[in-house]
């Protein structure tokens, strides 16, 4: 079925990528991850194909067993701030945890990065899956999973209540009078939660676009009901078509049932295409690809999701072996999917192990095939768009230059941005000052 709005894209960047064996491609900068110039020219060839953001990844604890991206890369602030000036429309979404940081912090931290950036910012909102990231915010362990979503209620609630801190109009600036802003039009927050206490008032204005877009990534149960009620976007797993209209629909119906307009939030599946003039090209690139990841370092990174668990005492051509709750505190929706896609399957600890460390996307072959899986996924409502990750040197340069054009003879993707802030290039409202609107009787 037809759909009367327009595809999003988003840009991932990650260094020298999210695999362990990558950056030993022939063609990858090894150094990628800490440098600019990478950074740079990734966020303006996002802004030549007019995607709406581009998005930082980023964790809180790393081990001689993390992949080479996460072991030396920019802290996310820190690199999209230098992004905002030499960008002038692609969003800028930085991933920041709510388990280890300071509401206060945090939402001075968007909100300067929102009017550096112009109205372009936004918040990956994650509460940090591993136990190791405790251990380096003086914390003696993890909380449990479920209470992590329940700091993240607090926080994101104290953030957007800081955010509002000021009305629109409260700076006067008045030269003659010597009043610089308005007291009535200045407010505290005074909150005091189970978890957090902030009085407030933020020591910054509110921004072009009201405040920043806050994401959210949780697939578990418990993560879907937080994105439906909390985030205005939402970044998940692309298994394949059908599970991904499922959680379509699943996150649009709870959103309805929270009250919320359904289509005020966006919901992104991320992909990593690999492209050429043929399928079999595109094969090959694939295989040539997934051969540079040997199974030792394929093994570690799928230990990442179960919490540096030990699987070299399996036989790797056995089954995947039953782990019960093992992994449940960490990333509960990944190896909940990692553990029934085996199952289901019947595949090896191998198998798993390379899936995990190199997933082998559906959305490989010619930019026309690419092109039409992406119409497919969007007109069958799987998703609003995509956040295209890059799995090998200029994949992102090849997709804008291939694929996008593609897109645009069909009508599905825009021609030109729709606005400047990232809000109004994604379809979403200004949202009011909640104290604005009391005073109208809005609230």
């Amino acid at each position: 079925m037809a759909r009367n709005d327009k595809l999003k894209f988003g840009a991932i960047v990650h260094g020298v990528g999210g695999t362990t064996d990558g950056w030993r491609h022939p063609d990858m900068d090894p150094g990628a991850s800490t440098s600019f110039a990478y950074y740079k020219n990734q966020a303006q060839t996002a802004e030549r194909g007019l995607f709406s953001f581009v998005f930082i990844a980023d964790g809180l604890f790393i081990s001689e067993k993390s992949i080479p991206h996460f072991l030396n890369r920019f802290e996310p602030i820190t690199i999209l701030s230098a992004l905002a000036t030499v960008t002038q429309h692609v969003g800028l979404i930085a991933t920041i945890s709510t388990s280890f940081s300071e509401p206060f912090t945090i939402a001075r931290q968007l909100l300067s990065l929102d009017h550096i950036s112009g109205g372009r910012a936004g918040w990956n909102l994650v509460t940090s899956p591993q136990e190791g990231a405790a251990h380096n915010h003086s914390k003696a362990h993890l909380p449990e999973h479920d209470e992590r979503y329940a700091i993240a209620e607090e926080h994101v609630d104290i953030v957007r209540g800081l955010w509002d801190s000021w009305e629109d109009d409260a700076f006067i600036y008045n030269k003659e009078t010597g009043q610089f802003f308005d007291p009535e039009k200045l407010h505290a927050l005074n909150f005091k939660g189970k978890y957090f206490q902030v009085r407030g008032p933020l020591n910054i204005a509110r921004s072009k676009q009201g405040y920043p877009v806050v994401f959210q990534a949780g697939a578990s149960d418990r993560g879907r009901q937080f994105a439906a009620e909390k985030a205005d976007s939402i970044f998940t797993h692309s298994e394949n078509l059908e599970s991904s209209k499922s959680f379509y629909q699943d996150v649009k119906n709870r959103a309805r049932r929270a009250g919320r307009d359904a289509s005020q939030i966006k919901i992104f599946p991320g992909i990593s295409p690999i492209i050429a003039d043929t399928k079999e090209e595109a094969e090959t690139k694939y295989k040539e690809l997934s051969a540079l990841i040997p199974y030792e370092r394929a093994l570690t990174y799928l230990a990442r999701y179960f919490d540096d668990y030990d699987f070299s005492r399996f036989d790797p051509d056995a089954p995947f072996p039953e782990l019960g709750d093992i992994g449940k505190n960490a990333f509960q929706s990944t190896t909940d999917y990692l553990k029934q896609h085996a199952k289901e399957e019947h595949l090896t600890l191998r198998q798993v192990a390379h899936e995990a460390a190199f997933p082998r996307s559906q959305f490989i072959g010619t930019p026309e095939e690419i092109a039409d899986l992406i119409a497919l996924w969007f007109n069958e409502h799987a998703a609003d768009g995509f956040i295209i990750g890059s799995s090998y040197p200029h994949a992102l340069e090849d997709f804008v230059e291939k694929v996008i054009p593609i897109l645009q003879e069909r009508g599905l993707y825009e021609t030109a941005y729709e606005g400047s802030t990232l809000r109004e290039n994604l379809g979403l409202p200004v949202p009011e000052n909640r104290y604005a609107a009391a005073k109208i009787g809005k609230l």
